[in-house]
Parts: C-alpha cells; structure tokens; sequence
C-alpha cells in the first residue's frame, strides 16, 4: 500500500472510531487519498459540494445541529482559504469541525509549485488546534502516531469549549491506491487499530458537576439568554423560583412559557427603562442580539455570566471563553443556584403558541418588580400583535411572528443574521418545541444557504418527526446561492427557504447611515433578482407568497424549495417605528 493511501485510511478510520459519521468534501487533486478514503467507510456520510465555502459552511450546519464534529476535506491552496470563514464562525459559537486541508510534501513548497501556498496555521487562533501531520513516511510508529493525533484532535474539537480543529496533510504522489496486482510492497507495520473498534486513545467519562454559585436573595433581578447551545430549562426554572423576569434571544432556545417576549421593544421604551435599574442580571450564551440589552447590562449593579468553561477547564483562558461584550461582567461562573431559603412554587400554566398572554400574572410574579415586567409583557404583546394583524398584506415582521408560530413540535428553524434574527426578536411570542439556530458567532453572512442545508440534513438525520425551515434575506440567498446547488446523487434536505426580498439591504435602513446621500448605493444595494430566478438555477420549486392567510399552504412540501415574500425597505422601517410608537405608548399608559 502507497503511503499517501496509507495515511489517509488510518486518518479515517480512526476518526469514525472516535466518533466522525458526516464528512464534506470538495473535489480536487491533492486530497484525492482522504476523498476516497470517506467515501469507502461504511460509518461515515459524505456530502461533496464543489464550492469549498459552501462547502465548510454545510459542514457546520450539520455539527450545529448534532453537536458532533463534522470532517471537512479540501485540496491546496485557494480551497483551504475559502474554509476560513465558517472556521471562524465555528470558533466564536463553539461548533466542533475537523477542518482537514491537503497539502503539498515540503519539497515542493517555497519553489512556485503549482497550486502552493503557506497553509501552516493558516488559521491562526480560531483553532482550538493545529497539528501538521508531515510525510507519511514508512518508519516504524507512524500508525500509532496518526492514531494518536486523531484522538487528540477530536478530544480538542469537542473539549470545554468545542470548536475547529486544523490538521493540515501532507501527500506525495502517488495519491491514488494502488492496483490489484501490482505487486505493490505492504505497509512496514499493521495498520489496524485497537480491538472492538475502540478509539486509540480512550476518553474519560464527563466531568463532574461545579458548584453552583449561590445567588444573592434581590427583588429587581433579571435573568437574560443570549444564542448558544445549553440547556436553557434551568434558567426557566430559576425564573419560577425567583419571579425575575426571563429575557431570551430567539437562539438561546429559552423563550418558552415563562419568558418575556417583547422584551426587545420595552428595552426600548424611554419611560420603562427610566424606571429602576436592575440590581443583579444572569446571563449565560452570548447577549448580542440588540443594543438594547447591551445597555441594560451596563445598568446593572451586579452581573453574573455562567459559562461551562469557567471553573476548572483550560479553555477558560480564551479570550472569548465568556460573552461580556459591554465589559459588565461583576462574577463568571460555572454553574447557579436560587438564592438561599426560597421554595418551590407551582409551574407556570402553559398557553396556546399563537394566544395573546392576558394581563393575569404568573405564579412566579409575587414582587412589584416581577408584576411591572409582566403588565408591561402583556400591554406590549397586544401592541406588538395588533399594529401586526391590522394588514393582511405579509410585512417582514409578521412573516417572522407567523412563520415560528405555525411550525409544528418538533420543527427546526434557521434565521439569517441580519433582519430576520431580529425580526423573531421583535415578535415571537413564547413557545415550546421549536428548536431555533442560526450562525451567531461572527453573524456573517457567508454561508447562510448552506449552514441551513446542513443544519436540516443533521435534523432529519437524528430522527426528528418535525420539518426543517430557513428564514433569510435576499442578499443572504444571493451571496451563497450555491448552497442550493446539490449534486444528483448527494442526500437532499427536506427544507423550506423562506426569502424575505427588499431588494438590498434592509438593516441598513434602521442605522445612522440611513440618511447619507449615497445610501442607496453603498448600503442599500439594490440587485433587482427575484428569487424566482434563483430557484430556477437550482431546478427547485418556488411559492410567491404576499398574504398572511396563505402562509401555512405555502409551507406545505417535500424537499427543498424556496419560498419568496416581497417586500419594500421603506415600509418596512416605517412599520418596525410604528410598532415601537404603539408598545411606548400601550407602557406609558402603565406607568
């Protein structure tokens, strides 16, 4: 056996031991021997995409999703530097990937080698790790060597704080096994590794519980959940035991009954913020959604930010292991308790997704603190949803409020970065069974399709009775509209691209930039494609949709398909200041 295809079976092999099942490879020469090598292994799935940016962003839509590391295989030189983008979004929101880049041996690098460039480190610190793998050189040891470093890499991709691993391989020609008969000499040592399939190195059972932190006993306390992937159930549950209200990203999973879903707009109501500041606020995932919980934080006497990686884990001295992005935090902490003498109380009464709260408080709601959240909660509900259902006509906000409401238990939700994340912000009522994600770690707008294509493919994989849809904006689908170019004979996502068009820029509209002269053209960006005219690029099936009434026909499907709502930049920006105007003055009259 040649040593290129040595390496590389042993590579693999080791890999789906310690746990690989999905890798996405983008063809080309140089990584012709970790290609084949995926592609014969019974246990894993391969998905080839030609596009090495669509590519790496599929991969991390599928470990987001299985929170399992996913292989990601690329030929040298340009091919790798298209990886880095999703290698940074996968470092900043802790999604493990084994990010595998072929190489040339070193003979042939500094010398004007086709197809050559410098990829030691080529990602710097958004890896949790890099090892170049060197030659594969038949000296005795190198197997265990390679298992060894196998194991290593996984156990840094998934360790305290989960993200990318970098192995960059070295291959010499001849990069394709060799022919039956050829006679070709055998490898200088067994290949195989440990009996039963064991890994080569094992890995110790979970670590042990921290201590949780014992909470101060204070009346004006505020539990805030940023994007991230914990569970968010013990934060619900903290809320009921303490009455502090709850204010959750659509990502962080958390805004179930017992959450406040306008938050975002009484955040930005002058005369409900001028009220007292908050004496303690918990925070856990990454609070950066809006300006308006920045601010907050910075009001806060006391600031407790809860992260895994706090106590006792090396991963702690990243910088980024802990989200403070006002510098507030006061404590960083592994783990919180209620504070001490308080008793259980009984669960907050569920209610129907799609049902306006009434004004009757939650059993948890025993302060006058906890009683002004909760009567402002319901004053903003019915202001949010009343300016919202006055036009039949499908708004960006409304689509976001209906889309969420209308999804079945069990569904899964990808929102694009810009418009549509805040959009379910601003209008999602609290719900249950819907799992929502979406790329928040550097919240680019690389890659959206594709995360979104993996991020489906990983939840049918895992057996989900639910279905699977993406909420994004026009120049979201145009930067990665090939992400829905997918390969006759790939595994194909049951998945519904809902495309909001404005026909450029929409975030822009509702920034300072908004009244420069040369808006339009340098932020607005109009491009003037229907979607329409993408999906047909794709051969996929397209739905216009423009009233409410129709939404749920229009989700109705197999397969992956597009779904385009249109709308204007202008009456959008009008419609979001006009909901805010009808939430300040519904709290005023509370106040």
């Amino acid at each position: 056996m040649n040593p290129s295809t040595a390496l590389a079976r042993v590579l693999v092999d080791e890999l789906a031991r310690c746990g690989l099942s999905e890798a996405v490879v983008s063809p080309g020469s140089r990584s012709t021997p970790l290609a084949l090598a995926l592609v014969a292994h019974p246990d894993v799935r391969v998905h080839v995409r030609v596009d090495e940016r669509s590519a790496s962003f599929l991969a991390l839509g599928l470990a987001r999703v299985s929170r399992r590391p996913v292989a990601m295989v690329c030929t040298s030189g340009t091919a790798a530097a298209n990886f880095h983008p999703a290698v940074m979004e996968a470092s900043e929101s802790g999604v493990p990937l084994l990010v595998l880049t072929a190489d040339r041996p070193p003979e042939l690098r500094g010398t004007g080698a086709n197809q050559t460039v410098d990829q030691i480190g080529l990602y710097g610190g958004a890896v949790r790790m890099f090892a170049e793998v060197g030659t594969p050189d038949p000296a005795p040891g190198m197997v265990a060597y390679w298992r060894s470093l196998c194991c290593r890499a996984w156990a840094a991709a998934v360790g305290g704080r989960p993200g990318p691993v970098h192995l960059n391989v070295a291959f010499r020609d001849p990069l394709t096994p060799d022919e039956p008969g050829t006679g070709a000499p055998a490898w200088n040592e067994p290949l195989e590794g440990r009996d039963l399939g064991r890994p080569w190195i094992g890995r110790p059972g979970p670590r042990a519980e921290p201590a949780p932190f014992v909470l101060p006993d204070v009346e004006r306390g505020v539990i805030v959940c940023g994007d991230g992937d914990y569970d968010p159930v013990p934060f619900l549950a903290l809320a009921e035991l303490t009455g502090w209200p709850l204010l959750a990203e659509p990502t962080s999973n958390a805004r179930r009954v017992g959450a406040i879903s306008t938050y975002r707009q009484l955040l930005a109501s002058p005369r409900f913020v001028a009220g007292p500041p908050p004496e303690l606020v918990v925070s856990v995932g990454r609070p950066n959604l809006s300006r308006q919980i920045l601010a907050y934080l910075a009001r806060a006497e006391r600031h407790v930010v809860v992260t895994a990686g706090a106590i006792g884990d090396p991963a702690a001295a990243l910088p980024n292991a802990f989200s403070d992005p006002a510098r507030t935090a006061t404590d960083v902490v592994a783990a919180v308790a209620a504070p001490e003498g308080l008793g259980l109380v009984p669960p907050v009464a569920p209610h129907h997704p799609q049902r306006t709260p009434s004004a009757q408080y939650p059993s948890s709601a025993r302060t006058d603190w906890s009683r002004t959240w909760w009567r402002a909660e319901a004053a903003a509900r019915s202001a949010v949803d009343t300016v919202l259902d006055a036009d039949e006509t499908l708004s960006e906000m409304r689509l976001a409020r209906d889309l969420v409401s209308h999804l079945s238990a069990g569904s899964l939700l990808f929102a694009g970065s810009s418009m549509p994340i805040r959009d379910l912000d601003a209008t999602m009522r609290a719900r249950c069974g819907v799992r929502l994600v979406g790329n928040r770690g550097v919240s680019g707008i690389d890659g959206t399709v594709s995360t979104a294509v993996g991020a489906a493919l990983a939840h049918q994989a895992g057996g989900a009775d639910g279905q699977a849809y993406a909420l994004l904006g026009d120049l979201a689908m145009l930067h990665d509209q090939n992400g829905l170019v997918i390969g006759p004979g790939e595994p194909r996502p049951d998945l519904a691209v809902v495309v909001v068009n404005n026909d450029g820029g929409g975030i822009f509209s509702g920034l300072e930039q908004a009244g420069h002269p040369d808006f339009e053209r340098v932020f607005g960006t109009p491009h003037g494609v229907s979607m329409e005219r993408v999906a047909a690029v794709a051969d996929l099936p397209y739905t216009r949709l423009e009233w409410a009434t129709d939404l749920p026909k229009a989700l109705l499907g197999e397969g992956l398909r597009v779904i385009e709502v249109q709308t204007t930049r202008t009456d959008s920006a009008v419609l979001r200041r006009r909901v805010q105007a009808a939430v300040d003055e519904a709290v005023d009259g509370l106040l």
